[in-house]
């Protein structure tokens, strides 16, 4: 008969890093207030997109990505474009 092979006693290693504490993770108020809007208008379009008008739709895609461009812009740290 043949041996079994152990298992590691060691832990599986650990994927990404962990999370920061509570008070570094609102460090960056305003990327926490544009990210909490993206994810308040991507739910409401969740709930509402099969009644929605195709200009709805059109300005709430609009919307989605002026947010997400929002979100990159803040979170790398860009200057925002020229008006």
């Amino acid at each position: 008969m043949s041996p079994r092979a152990k298992k590691s006693s060691s832990p599986a290693p650990q994927t990404g890093s962990p999370l920061p504490p509570a008070h570094e993770r609102r460090h960056n108020r305003p990327l926490r207030e544009v990210l909490d809007e993206l994810l308040s208008h991507t739910r409401e379009i969740a709930r509402r997109a099969k009644r929605m008008t195709p200009a709805e739709l059109d300005y709430a895609e609009q919307r989605l990505e002026w947010l997400a461009d929002e979100v990159w812009r803040i979170a790398t740290g860009e200057a925002p474009p020229p008006e």
